[in-house]
């Protein structure tokens, strides 16, 4: 009998509070080049037609948010995150810009998970992938996104990779072909790598 794949544990529990919060204080430290990605993502969507609505998964403590909103004036925003200490702190970061977010609290790794969410102009996430555990649960997670991005939407998703000035956990993390394969094989009909730094590869999917 084969053995049975075991998900990777996370080293911290983000739904504790003071978890959150150290890692929402160590985040861009260790990784300021993550404000470039921000930035190519709010590059791809200020040409598009407003007002945008838009979907972030895996929200955390609002950086994105907090960049997006600001770049995007008209934009409204959806921001999923399983952690309610993680939304606590992103209404503190966002502050006024809270005004135009509504926050969910759902876990991506449940089954039914998009079951109270509405379609959105564009989807968006940041190191969240690798959240799911395993990588074997990427082409269920990018099936469910897919209904969630309206006809002629965007998907654009930043995680980390496995390989080549990448990461080593090779359960834990794909590789850039695999995390194509894995949003093309779910209905885009087009994606593009658009970044990859420092560990990080961001892609674009064209609904």
């Amino acid at each position: 009998m084969a053995a049975q794949i075991q998900d990777v544990p996370s080293p911290i529990d983000l739904r504790n509070a003071a978890d959150a919060r150290e890692w929402a204080s160590t985040a861009m430290v260790k990784r300021p080049w993550r404000t470039e990605f921000f930035t190519r993502m709010a590059e791809e969507l200020s040409n598009r037609a407003t007002p945008l609505s838009i979907l972030e998964l895996g929200s955390g403590p609002g950086f994105l948010a907090q960049h997006l909103l600001s770049a995007l004036p008209s934009a409204t925003y959806t921001a999923l995150d399983f952690s309610q200490a993680m939304h606590d702190i992103a209404k503190e970061r966002l502050g006024r810009l809270a005004d135009r977010v509504t926050f969910i609290e759902s876990d991506f790794c449940v089954a039914g998970w998009t079951k109270f969410l509405k379609s959105a102009d564009v989807v968006v996430t940041i190191q969240a992938v690798h959240e799911l555990r395993h990588k074997r649960h990427a082409p269920t997670f990018y099936q469910a996104i897919r209904p969630l991005v309206r006809p002629s939407g965007l998907l654009l998703v930043c995680d980390h990779f496995v390989g080549e000035e990448g990461m080593s956990d090779s359960a834990l993390f794909m590789t850039p072909e695999e995390q194509e394969s894995a949003i093309r094989d779910c209905g885009f009909l087009a994606v593009d790598l658009l970044m990859r730094k420092s560990g990080l590869v961001l892609f674009r999917a064209r609904a």
